[in-house]
């Protein structure tokens, strides 16, 4: 458990579309709500068409936003559509990349969502700096986690393994890292 609240964080190196034990998954998500690569890519071919259907209705969103739909074929009941700022064109980036993480636990709140996996937002094709993005991260779990009653799990599912031990570092520098068995 977290020394900020009572809310478990965690590292790992997996699929986001292959997180069955969680209430919702985060999906790093484009303006349209529509498929695309990386993230997005692999949670709508794992939700089928009904995801993006239901994206339609309330696209377009706005960086820092988070909208919330159901999960469709996913293992997980929701998920949460954050857009990440793209790294040098929306502006202020750090503060975008902020509103990312607390707009999407707000909303797990708001739901009575319990446990969360989250990818590494805006790194891939939006160009963020790993490491400046881990750092926007930790900050801002640090401030935000005090302020949470439902959720209890934060896990941060990441691509490969450099960019876990990027966020990990990053996170342990300011909260309480849970080791998660392989």
């Amino acid at each position: 458990m977290s020394d900020k609240s009572r809310v478990s964080v965690q590292c790992v190196v997996g699929d986001i579309a292959q997180q069955s034990d969680v209430d919702a998954v985060i999906n790093a998500a484009n303006a349209q709500l529509r498929t695309g690569g990386g993230v997005a890519g692999a949670l709508h071919r794992a939700a089928g068409p009904g995801l993006a259907e239901e994206g339609r209705l309330i696209a377009p969103i706005v960086p820092g936003q988070a909208v919330l739909t159901g999960g469709h074929n996913l293992p997980n009941r929701w998920v949460i559509h954050c857009l990440g700022p793209v790294y040098g064109v929306d502006k202020p980036g750090d503060q975008l990349l902020a509103d990312c993480y607390r707009n999407a636990l707000k909303l797990a709140e708001e739901n009575d969502i319990e446990r969360l996996a989250f990818p590494a937002l805006s790194t891939g094709a939006f160009g963020y700096p790993t490491e400046e993005a881990a750092q926007v991260c930790a900050a801002t779990l640090e401030a935000t986690l005090p302020s949470l009653h439902k959720v209890r799990l934060i896990r941060f599912v990441l691509f490969n393994e450099a960019a876990r031990q990027t966020l990990h570092k990053a996170l342990a520098q300011r909260l309480t890292i849970d080791p998660v068995e392989p």
